[in-house]
């Protein structure tokens, strides 16, 4: 399987989850291919609108560049949601990371599987009301 494939699979298991819990969720096909900035997932329970990046990983590190964060947290203030990152690393459920939680590099930012581990939230406490 390509890595694009795991992505988009990764994206429609997300897909799944929320709706399995009751929030809308729709994932945005073309995102990062479009000239505007673009979330992979928007997802919503009628109290909180977020817009989520999505990566799958088998390396202990994900990096992100700096134009894709500032565009989530673009396209997210212009779309009156939270930015969120998820982030499903080898061997552990998917975990959601605030942009804040990300370290800045001189080129780009950054989380370690034990970062996203120990700050991010999982699937059920990201959708707890």
């Amino acid at each position: 399987m390509s890595r694009k494939s795991r992505g988009i699979a990764g994206e429609r298991d997300l897909i799944h989850k929320f709706w399995g819990v009751g929030w809308a969720c729709v994932r945005v096909a073309g995102s990062g291919s479009s000239q505007f900035p673009s979330p992979d997932i928007i997802a919503s329970n009628n109290l909180r609108k977020f817009v989520i990046e999505t990566k799958i990983t088998r390396d202990n590190k994900k990096y992100f560049s700096s134009k894709e964060i500032r565009s989530l947290k673009f396209f997210a203030e212009k779309f009156g949601a939270e930015p969120w990152l998820s982030i499903k690393f080898f061997q552990t459920p998917w975990l959601f990371i605030s942009t804040e939680d990300l370290r800045e590099t001189s080129n780009n930012f950054v989380i370690s599987k034990e970062e996203a581990l120990t700050k991010g939230l999982t699937f059920e406490e990201f959708t707890k009301d």
